[in-house]
């Protein structure tokens, strides 16, 4: 193939990858304005600014979109809660739970995901949250030991236990919020991560 033509080639793809991208960055800002309400890839669309098909042509299915929307806006650069680096597992939590506070609409959108895969016909949404759930449990399980190994969190408890325990806490209580926004979720994330440290020693005066 002619130099000319690759380097042709090359600029549609960046220019592909950019359009994406400036798409993908719109419909983030209206999911965080309005959730995720079961609606069309078309509806969708125009309150992004583009047409059907070019949201069809870059995203598939409305799913894929929702995936791609969830997955950047999640990205661990642009996640503040990923800079706890000293702090426990239950920490990052409440770290993650007040910056959600901040976008209720896509936190709406992460429980719709959640809630179409476990509903047939959903294959997207069921890759989708299978993996992030095998990938959250196995990352908060590598953060537990490394806190028991430092006296910070009880040893005798199994790490992959705990693991599951403090993302089944934390989806629940977020849940518990977007229905009630007076649900205790700090706090009850606060009282876990009590529960899970080592008792205080106490030294004979």
């Amino acid at each position: 193939m002619p130099e000319e033509d690759v380097s042709r080639q090359r600029g549609a793809y960046a220019k592909g990858v950019a359009r994406r991208q400036e798409i993908l960055n719109r419909a983030i800002e209206v999911f965080a304005e309005r959730g995720a309400d079961r609606t069309s890839l078309r509806a969708i669309a125009r309150e992004v600014g583009v047409t059907h098909a070019a949201l069809s042509h870059y995203f598939g299915s409305l799913e894929e979109l929702l995936v791609a929307v969830y997955e950047e806006s999640n990205r661990p650069d642009l996640r503040p809660d990923t800079e706890l680096h000293d702090a426990t597992p239950v920490e990052r939590m409440i770290a993650s739970a007040r910056t959600n506070r901040e976008v209720p609409g896509l936190v709406q959108l992460y429980s719709t995901l959640v809630a179409s895969a476990l509903e047939e016909g959903h294959p997207v949404a069921s890759e989708f949250a299978t993996t992030r759930f095998a990938r959250i449990r196995a990352n908060i399980a590598d953060s537990v030991r490394e806190q028991q190994s430092r006296g910070r969190i009880r040893k005798e408890l199994d790490a992959d236990a705990v693991a599951a325990l403090i993302v089944a806490a934390s989806d629940g209580l977020q849940t518990q919020w977007l229905l009630d926004d007076t649900a205790p979720q700090h706090e009850a994330l606060t009282l876990l991560d009590r529960l899970l440290r080592p008792a205080p020693s106490h030294t004979a005066e």
